[in-house]
């Protein structure tokens, strides 16, 4: 094995060395002194968007909120969920020692991947999950075509 002479620029290469890996594990490591910290940016309401041959079918997860606190427009290919989660609370001297419920207004806009038919929409929502089911606009959707020999 052969040895290295050791000399003024070795020494500034693995400073250099030394203070990008310290940059790399400081950035590797950062916010895990607040433990899942990223879970509270998540986006509030969940949804999944789903395309059928029909229709464009949206889900949102909306737990604690009522029917009447959901509003639901479609303005061209844009679907807008807003709406609010009220907290309500009987007692206030029931003694809690930690409690995690979550309250405030939301606003989800879903771009549509094809025209709807805005006049056909509806909405249910069902234990805690909004189902809206938007139909394709005529001229959206897919025709199948028969091929003559």
């Amino acid at each position: 094995m052969a040895m290295v002479p050791w000399t003024r620029r070795n020494r500034n290469e693995l400073a250099t060395l030394r203070s990008e890996m310290d940059d790399l594990f400081e950035n590797l490591f950062r916010g895990l002194d607040r433990p899942l910290s990223w879970l509270a940016q998540r986006t509030w309401p969940a949804i999944d968007v789903a395309e059928k041959d029909d229709a464009i079918v949206v889900q949102a997860e909306v737990p604690g909120c009522k029917p009447e606190d959901i509003d639901i427009s479609v303005y061209g290919n844009t679907l807008t969920i807003s709406g609010e989660k009220k907290e309500t609370k009987e007692g206030q001297n029931d003694g809690f020692y930690h409690t995690e419920s979550a309250y405030g207004s939301f606003r989800r806009d879903v771009a549509l991947p094809t025209d709807v038919d805005e006049e056909k929409v509806e909405a249910v929502c069902k234990e805690g999950i909004l189902s809206i089911i938007l139909p394709k606009a005529e001229k959206s959707k897919a025709i199948k075509v028969k091929v003559k020999g």
